[in-house]
């Protein structure tokens, strides 16, 4: 791109870039030089705006974990409709069909990463933590509707479904479990507190 041209929303065009590069290549194939061409930038353009390349990426994980507000959200919204194994199931399906499980990925490979995501988010991984909070959430509201245990700790089985869902869902080179596979694992945790 030629020099003096304007970019319009240039943080956004760079983490739609590492969002593609993640989702294609995996951590191991962002880098800077790998964003800024795929975002068609000159080279320059991205430690202009963040002081190197690992604050680029913290800033690009926390605008990843904001993005699930609206999700969290619909999600409260759902409490006392449809079944609450089918609506954990579209929750985590949007969670890790989004980038998560790459930001996951790219959140273990890089050390430095890890350390800056610290100073900021002091226990857990983003996205999976605040996807577990999520859950929590929902399964309070539904508790207290009666379609969840009484005696149910809705933080604990968040958690736990974040993590059963990770499992199913960590080989990002294999197909995605389908629907029904997710909300069977769904329907085998809460069961756990049902019982």
């Amino acid at each position: 791109m030629p020099t003096g041209v304007a970019i319009r929303d240039v943080r956004e065009q760079l983490f739609a870039a590492a969002d593609r590069i993640l989702l294609r290549d995996g951590p191991s194939g962002l880098t800077s030089r790998a964003v800024t061409t795929e975002a068609a930038v000159a080279k320059g353009v991205l430690h202009k705006h963040f002081a190197d390349f690992d604050a680029f990426l913290a800033e690009f994980v926390l605008d990843r974990v904001h993005r699930m507000a609206p999700q969290a959200e619909a999600l409260r919204g759902a409490a006392g409709s449809g079944t609450v194994a089918g609506n954990v199931a579209d929750a985590l399906i949007g969670v890790f069909g989004s980038v998560a499980v790459a930001v996951v990925a790219l959140i273990t490979f890089r050390d430095e990463l890890r350390a800056r995501l610290r100073q900021t988010w002091p226990a857990g991984v983003p996205v999976l933590t605040d996807a577990a909070v999520m859950l929590g959430d929902y399964l309070a509201a539904e508790r207290d509707l009666g379609r969840v245990a009484p005696g149910a700790d809705p933080q604990t089985l968040g958690a736990m479904l974040i993590g059963s869902a990770h499992l199913l869902f960590a080989d990002r080179t294999g197909p995605s479990p389908d629907r029904a596979a997710v909300e069977r694992t769904v329907r085998g945790v809460l069961d756990l507190v049902s019982g």
